[in-house]
């Protein structure tokens, strides 16, 4: 360049007299030269852009993002502006099915629902309770006390990404806490309860969803902890719920709900692999951080296997051998679709799995169900 710029300096030295046209025609090189040289700089930025471009689309949202999958809370959904459907969002209505089936799990095994009016107006106003109201206030709650966390993996959801505010968020979740605690105690009333076994079970699952996700106790920091308690209350609670409904709640149904429930902490863990960088950045304990990804895959499936065939052969061992037999078809299909999708990659592929494999699990709840009302 020095070169250059000494070369140019003679000729314009040489040629002052000269006329304008010659001396545009001398500049141009410079000007030429100089061009060149950011070209060069600029497609060396590029390579080292290049280099970390795969990591950007897990923190973006679908260009082509899906307003249905926006509506059920789920990912790859489009982003949204209208407060109600933001607020729809966060309510997650794709985790409202397992609390209403949990209801349809405890009522037949009761052995005392029948298809009246009554028994099904009934049925539905608790599925509300569990689903949309204290499954809506859950999962708002959670989003609310995950924001930081959110702000690394997802940054473009609702809370972090500023698309709803901090008090209508605190709105939402005391709405939602109170519809579904005045649901319960409608419940009680209805079914002519002395004591208010509903309203106290919606107010201990309510409890356990504030320190799952919130400080101090944040039980969601230790993999184990966390997840058998959000197991429990995908399971256990919805059962009892339907169960005191229609009938007696006893300490055999209980155990065994409970029993159920680590199949849950297995379902727990699948949402956990998404999280990984996140957990590990903000200090939470989740087994894929704790264990790495390759262990806790497998966690997860014993955790959901070795729980149903246990169930099965206490079936067995009850004098019901269709149930049992039943429950291990059921069992059979799920082990599939975890070499399938789940232990190729859980990442990628837990969407897919959950899809295929957790309708399996569910109808073996319901057999579990019916094994025990009769």
């Amino acid at each position: 360049m020095a070169s250059v710029l000494n070369t140019v300096s003679s000729i314009r030295l040489s040629k002052l007299n000269a006329s304008r046209v010659p001396t545009q025609s001398n500049l141009a090189p410079i000007s030429v030269s100089f061009t060149r040289r950011r070209l060069t700089v600029r497609a060396a930025e590029t390579d080292t852009n290049e280099a970390v471009e795969p990591q950007v689309p897990d923190k973006a949202p679908a260009k082509n993002g899906s307003s249905f999958n926006q509506l059920l809370g789920i990912k790859g959904a489009s982003q949204e502006t209208n407060k109600w459907k933001i607020r729809l969002q966060l309510t997650k209505p794709v985790t409202w099915p397992p609390l209403v089936w949990g209801v349809v799990c405890g009522a037949a095994a009761s052995g005392n629902f029948h298809w009246t009016f009554e028994d099904v107006a009934k049925s539905i106003v608790c599925m509300c309770m569990s689903g949309p109201f204290l499954t809506g206030y859950t999962q708002t709650l959670n989003d609310w006390y995950d924001r930081e966390i959110d702000a690394i993996n997802e940054p473009y959801r609702p809370i972090p990404s500023g698309a709803i505010s901090e008090n209508e968020v605190i709105t939402q979740i005391w709405v939602l806490l109170l519809g579904g605690l005045s649901c319960a105690g409608i419940l009680d009333v209805w079914a002519g309860h002395k004591f208010p076994i509903l309203f106290y079970l919606a107010l201990g699952g309510s409890f356990l969803s504030y320190i799952y996700s919130a400080p101090p106790l944040k039980l969601k920091q230790n993999g184990w902890i966390g997840n058998f308690a959000l197991g429990a209350s995908y399971i256990s609670l919805p059962w009892w719920a339907g169960q005191a409904l229609f009938g007696t709640l006893t300490p055999d149904i209980i155990v065994l709900t409970l029993l159920y429930s680590i199949a849950g902490l297995g379902i727990a863990i699948v949402n956990d692999f998404k999280s990984v960088e996140g957990d590990r950045a903000m200090g939470l304990q989740s087994l894929p951080v704790a264990f790495g990804s390759e262990t806790a895959k497998w966690i997860c499936v014993g955790a959901i296997d070795i729980t149903q065939l246990s169930i099965a052969g206490y079936l067995l061992g009850a004098g019901k051998p269709y149930y049992a037999l039943a429950l291990v078809a059921l069992i059979a299909p799920q082990v599939f679709f975890q070499f399938k999708y789940f232990l190729k990659d859980p990442v990628k592929y837990d969407v897919k799995y959950q899809a295929s494999a957790q309708p399996f699990l569910v109808l073996g709840l319901l057999v579990t169900a019916l094994a025990m009302s009769h």
